[in-house]
């Protein structure tokens, strides 16, 4: 889903219509491409950094002549030409799932279109949501078999998820890196100067360095992008200007290295030596990634423009010149970036260069919060607070807690390594594992989403991991050598993943197997049995469907309950997005005397749910309209006893967009001029001083009221006065607090990831009532032991 641009076409003339909507298109995506100068491509624009120096490591170091230097630099170019430019900006940008990108959006295009999410309460309406449907429907033979093999061996699909996993966790592990490279790499052109600046000196300085930048983060991706955009254009014209003196200056002849003759040569010459510096290579094409992942929070042709225009010209100029400069200064490789600048324009472009060092973390972490927001929507990531930074453009956000974990990481593989070639070992595995597994899952794509050929996605996956097999394994040379950083960080995230989404899944499936009978429900009659007050209670459970279980203790231990009863289920879709006009499927669970409804409030992956105060008013308003709804269709009319009969129906959550009710909103947001209600006044007084001391909690107060139609069936009457008056009453949210424990039966494996594993997770993340912004005056919890 793209930003909206405010732009409201003119109604005359028409024929000016069009072209004025597309020179509207055309501004507002070169701004995007220039908001994406300080986003997406700060990690790209600084590999020219540290790719040389890293290269001309180890043993390679004795093969320094121009022959050499000249394929090193052929090899950058088509590697920036053949995966950047041609794999994602001319393929895999046009695979977008409503306009995000990345592995989890990939992996949800799959999931529609085949049985391969594990996410148990999937429901048969989720797929008429308007962002559910992509592309045609039918399939060809040979992709229709292999799509119904993956769906019927549950370890293929498991298989696939810890695979997507895995490549989430390399992102994650990008955002740990790419700080401590850059800006360590940036600091060490100190060591040019003519003071003598120590190790420990230029060390505490990237760590002050990267403190701010994490600092910084809370500001949000929009504020930063403008702040930091200026820095990446003045830092390309910079990397522009001295790699193009120096082509000029030192040896013009290197513009011949373009051809792929010199990539032979160099590996005849080079042999495994040379294969083992692609590690160093395939620095020049670290950041690539977040081209696609921070397809969000841009479009497809800003980013298109963005690099096609200004990014890679530029880089290409940049490594030539820096190529054209160490075949004729052999002895500069070690630091070849700063070597390579004019004296004269030194101090300027170190201390642009160190600025863009920090803009170019700023990509993968920005990725990082976004592909973190994705895992625990679709149940694989333990609960976070995801905070909305912007008002205007949806999508932008911050993690508070991955971003002081990612902070607290990075300072120490900073302080850890001190060196930017074993950090750049660890970097360069991590890049490759990610585009290694996005070419993997792509090709799933051309068959599943796209429906071509086979053979079209076999030849596309066969062609890209041709490339990147080579370079993979160039850097698992690399893994004692630091390598073995994002392996050991990946393991750890998939183990937590991998145990939040096994342990979610394993209490849902109790919930299902021990939900309430509605025999046993219709056998209490209306009143439960016990004694209906007036109020609404909001029961929150995962189960879609059914009672669950923990509604039993209520009535068996609790004397009363509220008149109206809602179970509400807060479920997340494998879509990017849910508009409001289909986020709440409203149904009933006993007959009309039994005043007990259902909700299920639906999110994409990519939604914010916001704490707006306006989520009890929705509420109100789509049950009644469901009311309304569900007395003008026949079929529910005509016999009571199929109004409870599991259907449901898609209600708008839009304030103001029924006619069932009447709304009007007070001016005071205070206590003073709520409505007034049942609730005694020692209660009345222990919510005003808990909004006086938390004013950010207050809710919007609305006034719901019957309209004067005397048309209105009188049971229908009935029924919404009792929902008003419920409404009026207070509302009050219930939740079970769950202790999840394995059977006593269970294997050890099984006892150690529920008892240790996903019970320590669940006791250290947030709480539930946090996650949905519950306030929690209105909270009642009750205990429940779940054995899985």
């Amino acid at each position: 889903m793209e930003p909206e641009s405010g732009f409201s076409p003119p109604r005359n003339p028409p024929l000016r219509q069009l072209p004025l909507l597309s020179w509207v298109n055309l501004s507002r995506n070169l701004v995007l491409a220039y908001q994406s100068f300080g986003v997406v491509y700060g990690d790209l624009s600084t590999s020219p950094l540290y790719v040389f120096s890293s290269t001309f490591t180890g043993k390679l170091q004795k093969y320094r002549n121009e022959e050499v230097i000249f394929g090193a630099f052929s090899l950058i170019f088509w590697t920036l030409t053949l995966l950047p430019l041609l794999k994602y900006v001319g393929i895999l940008l046009g695979a977008d799932d409503n306009g995000e990108g990345g592995v989890f959006a990939l992996y949800s295009l799959l999931c529609r279109h085949g049985k391969f999410s594990l996410l148990p309460n999937q429901q048969a309406a989720d797929e008429e949501l308007s962002t559910y449907k992509y592309g045609p429907s039918t399939d060809g033979v040979l992709s229709s078999s292999l799509k119904r093999f993956l769906e019927k061996h549950k370890k293929l699909r498991t298989a696939l998820l810890i695979v997507v996993l895995f490549g989430a966790c390399m992102v994650i592990g990008d955002g740990v890196l790419t700080p401590a490279i850059s800006v360590l790499s940036a600091v060490s052109g100190l060591r040019v100067t003519e003071q003598k600046w120590h190790n420990g000196e230029l060390l505490l300085i990237a760590c002050v360095i990267l403190v701010g930048l994490f600092a910084l983060q809370h500001c949000g991706t929009h504020k930063v992008a403008f702040m930091f955009a200026p820095i990446v254009i003045i830092w390309l014209v910079s990397m522009f200007s001295v790699g193009l003196y120096n082509i000029i200056c030192w040896n013009p002849s290197i513009i011949h290295a373009v051809s792929p003759h010199y990539i032979i040569k160099f590996f005849k010459e080079t042999g495994i030596d040379g294969w083992i510096s692609l590690g160093g290579i395939l620095l020049s094409v670290t950041g690539t990634e977040a081209m696609f992942a921070d397809l969000g929070h841009f479009t497809a042709l800003s980013i298109r423009l963005a690099f096609t225009i200004v990014i890679y010209p530029c880089l290409v100029i940049q490594y030539m010149g820096q190529a054209a400069f160490l075949s004729k200064n052999l002895g500069s490789i070690p630091n070849s970036f700063f070597d390579s600048i004019p004296d004269s324009v030194f101090w300027p472009v170190f201390v642009i260069a160190t600025l863009a060092a920090i803009v170019g973390s700023q990509a993968v972490i920005t990725a990082t919060f976004s592909i973190i927001k994705q895992c625990h929507a679709l149940g694989c990531f333990p609960r976070v607070k995801v905070v909305h930074t912007s008002k205007h453009i949806y999508g932008q956000i911050y993690i508070p807690e991955i971003n002081w974990i990612l902070m607290i990481l990075t300072l120490a593989i900073t302080i850890g390594f001190q060196d930017t070639t074993l950090i750049g070992n660890a970097y360069g595995l991590a890049c490759m594992t990610v585009m290694f597994i996005t070419t993997f899952l792509m090709a799933l794509v051309i068959v599943f989403v796209w429906q071509k050929s086979v053979l079209l996605a076999a030849t596309f996956l066969l062609f890209f991991w041709t490339i990147e097999g080579v370079y993979l394994s160039a850097a698992f040379t690399k893994v004692p050598q630091g390598g073995w950083v994002p392996l050991v960080l990946s393991f750890i995230f998939v183990i937590v993943m991998f145990i939040w989404h096994y342990g979610t899944r394993k209490k849902y499936n109790f919930d299902l197997h021990n939900k309430v009978s509605l025999k046993w429900l219709l056998g209490l009659g209306p009143s439960l049995g016990i004694v209906r007050v007036p109020g609404i209670g909001l029961i929150y459970s995962e189960l879609a469907t059914g009672v669950p279980a923990i509604f039993s203790h209520f009535v068996t231990n609790l004397p009363a309950f509220h008149k109206v009863l809602v179970f509400v289920c807060v479920k997340s879709v494998p879509v990017p997005y849910v508009s409001p006009q289909e986020r709440f499927l409203i149904g009933r669970v006993c007959p009309r005397p039994y005043r007990m409804y259902r909700c299920i409030v639906r999110y994409g992956y990519k939604d914010i749910q916001r704490d707006d105060g306006d989520f009890e008013n929705q509420l109100i308003q789509s049950i009644a309209e469901f009311i309304q709804m569900e007395a003008g269709e026949s079929q529910y009319s005509s016999s009571e006893a199929s109004s409870y009969d599991g259907r449901m129906a898609v209600i708008s959550t839009t304030l103001n967009s029924s006619t069932s009710l009447i709304v009007s909103e007070l001016e005071d947001f205070g206590v003073s001029n709520s409505i007034q209600s049942s609730k005694s006044l020692t209660l009345q007084s222990l919510r005003s001083i808990y909004e006086d001391e938390n004013p950010q909690i207050r809710r919007r107060v609305v006034r719901f009221q019957l309209p004067s139609s005397p048309a209105m069936d009188p049971a229908v009457r009935e029924e919404l006065m009792d929902l008003i008056q419920a409404k009026e009453a207070g509302v009050a949210y219930i939740m079970g607090h769950s202790y999840v424990k394995a059977r006593k039966s269970s294997s050890f494996l099984k006892k150690l990831a529920i008892d240790i594993g996903y019970s320590f997770l669940r006791k250290n993340c947030r709480g539930p009532a946090v996650a949905l912004n519950i306030p929690h005056i209105s909270l009642i919890e009750v205990g429940m032991i779940y054995y899985v």
